[in-house]
Parts: structure tokens; C-alpha cells; sequence
């Protein structure tokens, strides 16, 4: 009876929001063009030298990591024809358990950078949504790939296959060189960035000189203090398992089961392994080393796990030296203009990566600086190109403030709360996307990083909470529930605001 009210209610909202994101959206493409008209500086000669005095040639561009946002960087810049000097501190394949799923969003990316041919030889797997799973009910999210080719779709790796794909495919440029090193601190001269100080593999004191420097050097960067406003928050840590001889319930989805204390997420990385994350919330975080972690596995999350991957569950758990965790760090993007240097990936801007979304918003802001720096002949003048340089942050956040958004609130919203309206939360998400049709499609599309808008995150997330309202008034409202019914649109109402 009231359901057809409501729909028609979202409907005029949906309207509004609509107007109002394409009128942002012009906007944001006249910004585009305005920024990106060429631009002439005057040139300045530029020696570059090392701490002893040696000259190391000629360097447009100094990148400190290459990881997925730096090698990506340094391809794209040396296929432009930008002589690129990529400091890393290990060149060796990375081994974490993070960074191993691209969203489709991410891959079309890849395929505007011309790398897609990275996720080939390293047995990713495409991924096609994710299968939520809650109290022995489940939703289907399906990425809407109908539009697309057929390649097009998600893909989980090992992360340190992709990376090292990265890195060849960057050092097989002849203008790109790649050397590993340990960068200590930017060399500065009166507020401008001039270039790096680091440490050879040989442990040899160095300097090395560019007009441009951008560090991309993770999560844990040293050199972000002086280029943003770094205040990193880590609400959980993800414990993460390797499970073999079992399968998925449903091939090509991922599984994300919403239990207490915390999500579960499962998902393949390779033909023959299968990734476990736990979420684990920081305040109580058993330790490895003595065994705790183990049997807190085995006693809390394992009853929660699919019946399906229980023994290779269990089996993971027992096998030695397999259990390892990380921080889930969260660090909102606050930028410190600085001439001579630019901040980007991890060193930057970090979300919750519980929706997997980190390394496609990485992929889009190489994109994005790319198309930016191509006009530039070249990079001397450091004030007017970081004035210049200053556009990248409005323009990468459609991709960057959805993807982030979404993530953090996801994981509120995933996480066992002992507030009757988190739980209310769950269900409403739950029930939203078992409707199907514009509802789960809508909101697929935007965890898939296809279709990033802001204001249609808020929009969803608004609905969501009108739905969950609807379950709680019908058929016979109460005080508690009009109650627990404000506390679903004030969710909703917060999420519109944070973004």
C-alpha cells in the first residue's frame, strides 16, 4: 500500500539530484577544458647531480614508488615522451594481501592507459559482483556490464604479479628509468620542491633533480608530512587467510558475509587459491605470534563461514606462517599545494578497503594527471605549473569521492553495531538490493567505479533509508520504530553531507 508512494517519492527526489549532478557535471567539464589548454613556460637550464657530484642526466619527472599508481604514472608519462627517473625502495614483487581486486571501472582504466595487457599471465580472474550474504538471506550484486565488451569485467590478482607487470611494462620505455632506492626527504630550496634525497641499493648518499617530483610511495609514505594535512584513522584491521580446494558458492562472484563481530570477505586471487579477509576492529586485535588470532578465527568468525569453505576455512587457519594482517588505514584527501611536488595513490588519499576500490581510484588519477600534464611543453616555472596542477583535485573527485564515500560507509554499515539502527541499516541494505532492477543496478554501478557519481551515491543511500523506514512502519508503526525510522534517515541525511 505504501510502498508505490514511497517509489513515487524517490522518484521526484531522484529527479532533483538529477538536474542538480548534471549541472555539477558541466561545470566540471569546463573546468576540464579551461585547465587543460596548452601552456608555454620559459625554459631554464637544469643540472642534475648526485650527492658526490656525478652527473645522472637529464630527468622531467622524479616518481618515489612504483607501485600501482607510480609504475602506471611512469608508462604513461614516458609514452608522452617525459624523461621519467622512478625511485623505488624494492623493486622485488610486493607480497601483500590488499591490492588484489580491480574493479571494472578500474580495468577500462587500464585500457585508457593502454596497460589492460598487465592483468594478462599472472592467472587473475574476472569477477563479475559480489553475492552479500546476512542471517542465511543473500543479494546478488551484478557490475552492469551489458554495455560493455566482453573483456570488460573485474579481475583479482596476486598484487605483486600485477605490480611487477607494471614495472616491465614502464622500464621497457627507453626515457623510463627505474632504480631502487630509498628516498630520505625532498630537497627543497625556498619552499619549492627541487628534487629527492635517497639512498642507492648500495647505501650511497644521492641527489637526483627534476622540475616535477611526484611521490606515490604508499600508505605508510615518510615524505607526506610537508605536501598534505595527513590525519590517518584505522577503524579495523583485515586478517587475511589463503584457502585452497574449495570453491565460491557462485563462480566469478566475490562473497562478503555481514556477521558479529565483523565482515567476511571472500574472493579468488589465482585458478587454484582463494583470498579470506576477516575484519577485525581495532580495538581488540588478538595477536598472531601466540595464537590467539588462531582461535579467535576458529571460536567467533568460523560458525560464520559458508558450510562450502568451512574445512579449507579451517585448513588455512592451521597451516603455518598463513595468517597475517594489516591495517584498514582511512585518510581523507587534504592537499598542501606545494610548487615542484605533487601527492598521489596511498601517500595521499586512503578509503576502507572493504569494496576494493583503492587501485581504481589510483588508475583514474594517473589519468587524470596525464591528460593534465600533456599540454605542458615543459616544467620549470614550479609556481604556475602547481597552480595549474591545482585542477587535478576537482577533477578527480567524482571517481575518488564516490569510491571513498562508499567504502567508509559500507563498512559502518557492514560492521555489528549495538545500535539497533546499524542492524535496521543492514537489512535495509539487504532488502534494496534483493529488488533489483534500478536499485542493486544503481548501486552496482557505482561500486564497480563504471558509473561514479557523487550525488547518485547520495541519492541511493538516501532511498535505501526511506526502504528501510518503510519495513519499520509497516504495517503497524510504534514509538521505537519511528524512532529507529529518524535514525535511518539521519544516516542517510550524513552520508549526503560527507560527500
Amino acid at each position: 500500500m505504501a510502498f508505490p508512494y514511497i517509489v513515487e517519492v524517490g522518484g521526484v527526489i531522484a529527479s532533483l539530484l538529477g538536474f542538480v549532478f548534471l549541472y555539477y557535471n558541466s561545470l566540471v567539464r569546463g573546468v576540464k577544458k579551461t585547465r587543460t589548454a596548452s601552456m608555454e613556460f620559459p625554459k631554464e637550464n637544469c643540472v642534475k647531480k648526485t650527492g658526490n657530484g656525478e652527473v645522472v642526466g637529464t630527468t622531467d619527472i622524479i616518481i618515489v614508488g612504483a607501485g600501482v599508481a607510480g609504475a602506471a604514472l611512469a608508462y604513461s608519462l614516458g609514452k608522452d615522451g617525459r624523461r621519467v627517473r622512478v625511485i623505488e625502495r624494492d623493486v622485488n614483487a610486493p607480497d601483500r594481501i590488499a591490492g588484489e581486486g580491480l574493479m571494472p571501472g578500474g580495468y577500462l582504466k587500464l585500457i585508457e592507459l593502454g596497460l589492460e595487457d598487465c592483468v594478462d599471465k599472472i592467472d587473475a580472474q574476472r569477477i563479475l559482483g559480489y553475492v552479500l550474504y546476512k542471517d542465511g538471506k543473500n543479494a546478488k550484486i551484478s557490475f552492469p556490464l551489458e554495455k560493455f565488451q566482453s573483456h570488460v569485467a573485474g579481475r583479482n590478482f596476486h598484487n605483486g604479479r600485477f605490480v611487477q607487470r607494471l614495472r616491465e611494462k614502464a622500464a621497457s620505455l627507453h626515457n623510463v628509468n627505474i632504480e631502487q632506492g630509498t628516498v630520505t626527504s625532498l630537497l627543497e630550496e625556498n619552499g619549492t620542491v627541487k628534487g629527492v634525497h635517497y639512498k642507492n641499493k648500495s647505501g650511497q648518499l644521492l641527489t637526483a633533480y627534476a622540475p616535477l617530483t611526484i611521490v606515490c610511495d604508499g600508505g605508510f609514505s615518510n615524505l607526506r608530512r610537508s605536501l598534505c594535512y595527513s590525519k590517518v584513522d584505522v577503524p579495523s584491521y583485515f586478517v587475511g587467510l589463503i584457502m585452497k580446494n574449495c570453491e565460491l558458492p557462485h563462480a566469478n562472484f566475490g562473497s562478503i558475509i555481514l556477521a558479529d563481530p565483523s565482515p567476511i570477505l571472500f574472493y579468488p586471487i589465482s585458478s587454484t587459491e582463494i583470498r579470506c579477509l576477516v575484519d577485525v576492529p581495532s580495538r581488540n586485535v588478538p595477536s598472531v605470534s601466540d595464537g590467539e588470532m588462531a582461535h579467535y578465527l576458529k571460536t567467533l568468525v568460523a560458525p560464520k563461514v559458508p558450510p562450502e569453505l568451512y574445512t579449507a576455512f579451517i585448513s588455512a587457519i592451521e597451516k603455518r606462517n598463513n595468517i597475517r594482517t594489516m591495517p584498514n588505514r582511512i585518510m581523507a584527501a587534504a592537499p598542501h599545494p606545494t610548487p615542484g611536488a605533487l601527492l598521489m595513490g596511498d601517500a595521499f588519499n586512503m578509503r576502507h578497503p572493504i569494496t576494493g576500490g583503492g587501485m581504481t581510484v589510483a588508475l583514474s588519477d594517473v589519468v587524470v594527471v596525464r591528460d593534465l600534464l600533456r599540454p605542458l611543453h615543459n616544467l620549470y616555472d614550479a609556481s604556475a605549473v602547481c597552480k595549474y596542477l591545482e585542477s587535478f583535485y576537482t577533477l578527480r573527485k567524482p571517481m575518488a569521492s564516490t569510491i571513498n564515500t562508499l567504502a567508509n560507509v559500507l563498512h559502518k554499515v557492514f560492521s555489528a553495531s549495538s545500535d539497533p539502527a546499524i542492524e535496521d541499516m543492514q537489512q535495509a541494505c539487504l532488502g534494496y538490493l534483493r529488488l533489483g532492477g534500478v536499485f542493486s543496478d544503481g548501486l552496482s554501478a557505482l561500486i564497480s567505479g563504471l558509473y561514479p557519481r557523487p550525488l547518485s551515491l547520495a541519492f541511493h543511500f538516501f532511498a535505501m533509508a526511506i526502504y528501510g523506514v518503510g519495513r519499520l512502519l509497516l504495517p503497524f508503526p510504534s514509538p521505537k520504530r519511528m524512532w529507529t525510522g529518524a535514525k535511518l534517515i539521519w544516516v542517510g541525511i550524513s552520508i549526503k553531507h560527507s560527500l
